[in-house]
């Protein structure tokens, strides 16, 4: 058995790959045309695809892996968050990081959400006042604001680490036995 490997320290390369994907969807669904894209299920699919997919997919595939090629066979339920938990905030930091940067390099990207907002929300309600649009377009955009996404971003995805951690861990783990 090697002890020099860190459960969490083995879950790197699961994390840097969960945000470079994270990352990729992003590029890619810019590229194409966020405009596009509203209102369509290819959003829908990437949001249940990075809270709910590849987190499982990740967390599993981090586990099993510190189980059977670093801990010879055996994961505890602890080894299993601490596993879980880095994967996802080293994917959250990774796209975190990218966003501020995406938003420093493309400023226009904030106002081109927020006439994306805009529009949704006088389509969803017509009879919408001036004085609560500017308001909940307010409220968007703190929200844009880096101060503000990167912490929440690495708060979004370290509950959600410990959330799937604590499933993927009931299912993988396996005690080494206790010798007398």
């Amino acid at each position: 058995m090697d002890k020099s490997i860190s459960p969490a320290k083995s879950g790197t390369m699961y994390g840097v790959l969960f945000g470079v994907i994270m990352v990729l969807e992003f590029v890619i669904m810019y590229v194409i045309g966020m405009k596009s894209l509203v209102n369509t299920s290819v959003g829908t699919i990437v949001n249940i695809a990075n809270y709910l997919v590849l987190p499982l997919i990740f967390i599993f595939l981090g586990c099993n892996h510190y189980k059977k090629n670093i801990n010879n066979g055996f994961i505890s339920f602890s080894e299993c968050l601490k596993t879980g938990v880095s994967i996802t905030v080293l994917a959250g930091l990774i796209y975190a990081i990218f966003s501020v940067i995406f938003n420093f390099i493309f400023p226009d990207f904030i106002n081109e959400m927020l006439d994306i907002t805009r529009s949704q929300m006088i389509a969803q309600n017509p009879n919408i006042t001036a004085k609560e649009l500017e308001m909940g377009l307010g409220m968007v955009k703190k929200f844009m604001n880096p101060l503000i996404v990167f912490p929440v971003t690495l708060v979004m995805y370290s509950l959600i680490g410990l959330i799937y951690s604590l499933i993927v861990g009931a299912i993988v783990k396996n005690e080494k036995p206790s010798s007398l």
